[in-house]
């Protein structure tokens, strides 16, 4: 179930386990739909409920569904572990990074990791 939470003073719709995915710009559309309706400056999605072929680069739904996310001024957490996935994609370990180093759209370990994130 979907839940906000307050980090650090920040308002972030914690999306649970189950539930739809986000597999397309119309998938986000709901997202964002339910980012809106909380309030919430973040999401936070966990790797579970993203869709088949997202974090498959050459599908470009990351591209397209992050780009929507940007648009609407709606930033990201992608919570779990992506470790096993960019070990064996080069170009994910470098979209992860690159994300990283941004404001908008992060991919972290864990809740613990993201109210780090917030905190700085």
């Amino acid at each position: 179930m979907d839940q906000l939470e307050i980090i650090n003073g920040v308002r972030v719709l914690a999306c649970g386990e189950d539930g739809a995915l986000l597999d397309g710009e119309g998938a986000a559309s709901d997202f964002l739909g339910a980012a809106w309706s909380q309030e919430a400056e973040w999401l936070a999605i966990p790797l579970s409920r993203l869709g088949p072929g997202f974090l498959d680069l050459k599908t470009r739904i990351a591209g397209g569904v992050i780009q929507k996310f940007t648009n609407y001024r709606v930033k990201v957490a992608f919570v779990g572990d992506v470790m096993p996935l960019t070990q064996a994609s080069n170009s994910l370990r470098d979209f992860v990074y690159e994300s990283n180093k941004g404001a908008a759209v992060w991919f972290v370990r864990d809740q613990a990791e993201l109210a780090t994130r917030l905190a700085a």
